[in-house]
């Protein structure tokens, strides 16, 4: 199955994409939760068995499609084994190395830890099949905000609004799901900030279309890997570059009360108070982050460390790739698009970070990248 805008692969549980419609992505998301069981099982009740994770004797429960049976054997993702390492205190690197070298011993460690204190309950997040796919491995407090939910609850929210938007891209990753804002009719100039940089991907220059519009971005984790947050993002329109304003989000973590052994099933009123407050929250952002007014005292804001000459490029971009830890691909890239943005300013440095986000195939690395953009600047700036 592939997207026009991005690549997918087949199966839930391999599901990615990177800069999806909204429509492809409604599509992966109703296919992944019909695929979805979620259990909470004690630890008498997992085994590893040639790397896989063994389920027995959890309680089958009876849906409107049928008897639902969670016994069974998943394939743990990499998102899974960090969980994992994480609950049963196995050094993650090490449990890595034990699937790719030894997997006798990953079936020994990991048991020998789940033996040590048989009554203790996880949540096991997985994709049903033969076998499934052990997505997650969890505590049994974490609350389940699922990526249909939230998403549904979100479009709510903006519809309530009345504020006319676009949705400009969407990843899905095994860790989250991200999922672009941007307003159709909110900007403010910042000739001072988009002076001299020329777009890497188009040639135009920022005097020539000196305007940022409004948006913000919106996160979920299913599996673990973080709140779900919805954070203001001001874009170039000269280039598409999205600077994320991550001091402003604002989000819930996923805690909650502990489940009940079995296998999860949501009453119609826990999920209506989740999404009613995912709703809410949305409407709140909307107000708060698509207007003229909060853009401009952003672009101001960066404007203050945006200036600042860079006379050795080199240099300020090796500093700030050694704080943020950037891979050396990644730190080639920026100072390659610095060099063709032609901005010779700290906020050129941010202008190649965020337009070397635009180029990375992994949505993961592409969110993590653009919000360390500001403070790559600043670093810069500093230097």
């Amino acid at each position: 199955m592939a997207h026009e805008n991005g690549q997918i692969t087949t199966g839930p549980a391999e599901a990615a994409t990177r800069n999806a419609s909204l429509q492809d992505l409604a599509q992966i998301l109703k296919r992944d939760q019909d695929a979805k069981i979620d259990m909470v099982a004690p630890a008498s009740a997992i085994t590893a068995v040639g790397g896989h994770i063994t389920v027995t004797g959890v309680e089958p429960v009876l849906t409107p499609s049928g008897v639902t049976r969670a016994d069974g054997a998943y394939r743990p993702t990499a998102v899974a084994d960090e969980g994992i390492a994480d609950k049963l205190k196995i050094p993650t690197a090490y449990l890595r190395r034990m699937r790719a070298e030894a997997v006798d011993l990953y079936d020994l460690n990991v048991n020998g830890w789940l033996a040590k204190d048989p009554s203790r309950r996880f949540l096991l997040r997985a994709f049903k099949g033969e076998p499934g796919v052990l997505r997650a491995w969890l505590s049994d407090g974490y609350k389940i905000i699922d990526h249909l939910d939230m998403l549904t609850a979100v479009l709510a929210g903006i519809q309530e609004s009345g504020h006319s938007v676009n949705i400009t891209g969407a990843d899905l990753t095994e860790r989250r799901m991200i999922v672009r804002v941007e307003s159709e009719h909110v900007a403010a100039l910042a000739p001072e900030l988009l002076r001299g940089y020329r777009s890497p991907f188009t040639g135009q220059m920022g005097d020539e279309l000196p305007l940022v519009s409004a948006g913000f971005v919106i996160t979920n984790s299913e599996v673990g890997s973080g709140r779900y947050a919805i954070t203001p993002r001001i874009v170039a329109q000269v280039c598409g570059n999205g600077m994320t304003i991550t001091k402003d989000a604002f989000g819930k973590v996923h805690i909650g009360a502990r489940m009940d052994e079995g296998i999860i099933k949501y009453s119609e009123d826990t999920q209506e108070k989740n999404l009613a407050l995912i709703t809410a929250q949305t409407r709140d952002a909307v107000a708060t982050f698509m207007n003229t007014g909060y853009v401009q005292r952003k672009i101001t804001e960066i404007e203050r460390e945006a200036g600042r000459e860079i006379t050795s490029p080199a240099e300020a971009v090796e500093v700030v790739a050694k704080q943020l830890r950037f891979s050396d691909s990644v730190r080639d890239s920026v100072l390659n698009h610095f060099i063709k943005g032609g901005q010779t300013t700290a906020g050129g440095i941010m202008q190649a970070i965020t337009a070397t986000a635009q180029t990375l195939d992994d949505g993961d690395a592409a969110y993590e990248l653009e919000t360390q953009a500001l403070s790559a600047m600043a670093i810069a700036a500093a230097a």
